[in-house]
């Protein structure tokens, strides 16, 4: 077998596409109509606010931080979006409004973080813990419902006609502009250098904290804006959208290969792991599992997500310990 080849099939990324494809295959078998073009609508809009928030959560892990408060944001920005419109705002300001609320969000994480150099393990709980708290000051237990079908369309409506639902163009675009940030540009080399070895950037003249302190901004901002996107898919602004959402978040960011320790990972392995956790979701669903079993589901693939990477690394080894020695060749003297 070729070196390259060997090298390939020991990456944790193949391990998920080839868990994808088992996926697909069990769905198939075992529930009727799971690859029909509905269900493949089911699917994608099942993991829309998943896939979104995931992309900005990539970008902090591989800088080997985290963000736990990302399904915080979203239900206070739903929140927000329901009082505003309660209180006779234009959706056109409202949008724009509650984006900006999510950022600031993020920036409080980002200060915390980088200013005070508080753990952002302790500080993104708390402020999951808040920002939820907020949520329900706002709005109270009240469901606000009365959107304009427009907008509606935004969340529920399916692109030119095609089964694929309008968020997950959206999340196609961005997952696009946060794939060439990360693996394309400068700020994407620094990112992963910061989550190498923090101090070595800093001394590399590496923005260590201001590269830091953005990347909370802009995941602040992406939650709210799947707040909307959730508001609008079920069309219900209430405070509690979008609860546990950051185990669903995190585990596909780990599942997709991204190191939890920073350093290490692909955006294109967490989108693999995006369609992987709707897929199995969907399967499991279409043949009756309770939604109690599905949350063990999720624990698992989170479980398998920290483990596998390690495994994975140790396959690696082995099969690099199994290449056939290099022969070497001596130089050899003539008689004098």
């Amino acid at each position: 077998m070729p070196a390259e080849l060997r090298a390939r099939l020991g990456r944790w990324e193949t391990l998920t596409v080839v868990l994808l494809i088992v996926a697909i295959v069990y769905g198939a078998a075992t529930a009727d109509g799971f690859l029909s073009g509905q269900n493949l609508n089911s699917v994608l809009s099942d993991v829309a606010e998943i896939a979104l928030i995931a992309l900005p959560l990539t970008l902090i892990i591989v800088a080997a931080e985290i963000d736990l408060s990302v399904a915080s944001v979203l239900g206070l920005t739903s929140a927000l979006l329901g009082s505003l419109w309660n209180h006779n705002w234009p959706m056109e300001a409202i949008i724009p409004v509650v984006i900006v609320v999510g950022a600031l969000c993020g920036a409080v994480n980002g200060f915390l973080v980088t200013r005070l150099g508080l753990p952002s393990l302790a500080v993104t709980i708390g402020t999951l813990a808040l920002y939820r708290g907020l949520a329900f000051v706002i709005l109270g237990d009240q469901a606000v419902t009365d959107f304009p079908t427009n907008y509606l369309n935004l969340g529920q409506g399916s692109f030119a006609g095609t089964e694929i639902p309008n968020p997950t163009i959206l999340f196609a675009v961005l997952a696009v502009v946060f794939g060439v940030t990360l693996h394309r540009t400068a700020v994407g080399r620094a990112i992963f250098a910061i989550g190498a070895n923090d101090e070595a950037a800093r001394f590399a003249g590496l923005r260590v904290k201001r590269i830091k302190f953005w990347l909370f901004v802009v995941s602040g901002a992406i939650a709210a804006l799947a707040g909307v996107v959730y508001t609008m898919r079920f069309g219900s602004a209430r405070g509690d959208n979008g609860t546990g959402l950051e185990l669903s978040v995190v585990a596909c960011v780990l599942l997709g290969g991204v190191s939890i320790f920073g350093g290490r990972g692909h955006l294109l392995g967490v989108i693999v792991a995006v369609f992987l956790l709707g897929t199995i979701r969907n399967a499991l669903t279409l043949n009756n599992v309770s939604s109690d079993a599905l949350t063990i589901v999720t624990g698992g693939l989170l479980l398998l997500s920290v483990l596998g990477p390690s495994i994975t690394a140790r396959v690696r080894e082995a099969l690099r310990r199994g290449r056939p020695p290099v022969p070497t060749t001596t130089p050899t003297t003539t008689p004098s």
